[in-house]
């Protein structure tokens, strides 16, 4: 075996080194998985918080504690990413485009180690019905901070080995349920500068209908740019968000 292949096979992350082994129902692990997401292995193996966000848990420990999943999978149109949009008459970010994902429960278990993982996955499948076991998760990202929410979120990185139908499960929370491909999401035309009506920016994505901004559009920037698919685009193109986003 290689030493390329030994690496491929072993835990990733934080959460590997804190207990979870190899082929355990809940360990993170790379072996097997198509060759193109090699750079995101590597990144969530390296990857430090302020390399995401400039918001960061608070110290005191604070904040309410969550996870999303970052689903990667093949589609017609080559690697993808899973994302939902939320319902248009929610009190928070109502009709904004969000990885799957929502606060842990009690019964996910440790926050430190597998809850986020247990988390990702269940609320994955409650927003859009996907087949948990079609999900071979390998990695985590360092914890963000979401301040307008108080949110701690832990990004758990999956690849969605067997895909399953997926839809909103509930229309009263989740507008839809679809994929895009990660050529889209790299497309120059397809990126600009969101403007907040209180001035500050943030990278935006317009794909699939949708404008994708905020947590969830900066968490997909960061990943492209230290996974080396990042293509030079204008980052003086803005876009004015609605004066309620």
């Amino acid at each position: 075996m290689r030493a390329d292949d030994e690496r491929r096979g072993t835990t990733v992350g934080g959460i590997g080194e804190a207990g979870v082994h190899d082929g355990d129902r809940w360990g993170l692990t790379s072996e097997g998985l198509p060759p193109w997401l090699d750079p995101v292995v590597r990144f969530a193996r390296t990857a430090r918080p302020r390399q995401l966000s400039s918001f960061l848990p608070p110290s005191d420990g604070g904040g309410r504690q969550s996870a999303v999943l970052i689903l990667l999978g093949e589609g017609d149109s080559g690697p993808e990413l899973l994302l939902m949009e939320r319902a248009g008459n929610l009190r928070s970010h109502a009709g904004q485009p969000a990885f799957p994902g929502g606060a842990l429960d009690p019964e996910d278990g440790d926050p430190a180690t597998t809850g986020p993982l247990r988390a990702a996955l269940r609320e994955a499948e409650e927003e859009t019905g996907l087949d948990p076991a079609g999900v071979q998760l390998f990695g985590v990202l360092p914890r963000l901070y979401i301040p307008v929410s108080g949110f701690v979120v832990t990004p758990v990185l999956g690849w969605w080995r067997e895909p399953s139908p997926v839809g909103a499960v509930d229309p009263a929370e989740t507008a839809r349920v679809f994929t895009v491909p990660v050529a889209d999401l790299t497309a120059p035309g397809n990126r600009a500068m969101a403007v907040h009506p209180r001035g500050h920016l943030g990278p935006a994505f317009t794909v699939e209908g949708a404008l994708v901004w905020g947590f969830t559009a900066g968490v997909i920037d960061r990943l492209l740019h230290f996974a080396g698919w990042e293509r030079p685009w204008d980052r003086n193109r803005r876009l004015p968000l609605d004066w309620h986003a």
